[in-house]
């Protein structure tokens, strides 16, 4: 299985989680000290060793994707679900003062680049038995509201995404889902909501159940739906 954004908090108990449950887990993200501390995280549990991938999706292109699927495929043999968790996310900005960088930083790395990542790995996953991509999106309601700029965006598009590409992989044995966890105690939920104490939220690991949950294609995980994962 493959984790984008594993050193963040829903990423990492996520590759955990799958670890402990005794799947090959591929640790894709760009901070390779903190790929490291996951990784021994799961060595120190007795999990199945995993695979290290260190890349920055916010400059990697279509090429580097289609590198990364073919050494999954050479050295693996496999790929049985993709778990998108990679968040941009600076703080609440109105949109005017937006650096355009920032707004196409956002738009990239939380839309376009997962978009491009999976699109790469279509043909493993089309050649397992069984197959997921679940996609971590954020709570409409809260997001899609002042401040938020490119991040709402893109949120809105990866919903977009999830039914659109579910649509078309709905008679194959790929499965396209959208998850919506409720507020959980992170660092991207700290620099929006920096007054309120995050010990009131649950965290991030208390949500891994239901994505794993959704990856095996488990009750009630339909394919091209958004699930609300609200605890």
């Amino acid at each position: 299985m493959l984790v984008a954004g594993a050193h963040g908090a829903l990423g990492q108990a996520t590759a955990l989680g799958a670890a402990k449950a005794g799947a090959t887990v591929v640790l894709l993200g760009r901070r390779v000290p903190k790929l490291n501390r996951v990784y021994d995280a799961i060595v120190k549990a007795e999990g199945p060793t995993p695979a290290l991938y260190p890349l920055d999706m916010e400059g990697a292109g279509p090429a580097d994707y289609e590198a990364l699927a073919e050494t999954i495929g050479r050295e693996l043999g496999r790929l049985d679900g993709i778990v998108l968790c990679q968040a941009e996310f600076k703080g609440l900005v109105a949109f005017g003062s937006i650096p355009p960088e920032d707004l196409l930083r956002a738009m990239h790395v939380n839309a376009t680049a997962p978009a491009l990542l999976t699109q790469a790995c279509l043909s493993l996953l089309s050649a397992a038995d069984s197959a997921s991509v679940v996609c971590l999106l954020d709570d409409p309601a809260r997001v899609e509201k002042a401040y938020w700029g490119g991040y709402a965006m893109a949120n809105a598009a990866r919903r977009a995404w999830v039914r659109v590409l579910g649509d078309e992989l709905e008679s194959t044995a790929v499965r396209v889902i959208g998850l919506c966890p409720g507020p959980m105690r992170t660092p991207l939920r700290a620099r929006a909501y920096f007054a309120e104490d995050p010990a009131q939220w649950p965290p991030a690991s208390d949500y891994v159940p239901a994505i794993l949950a959704a990856v095996a294609g488990a009750a009630p995980f339909v394919s091209g739906a958004l699930h609300d994962l609200r605890i």
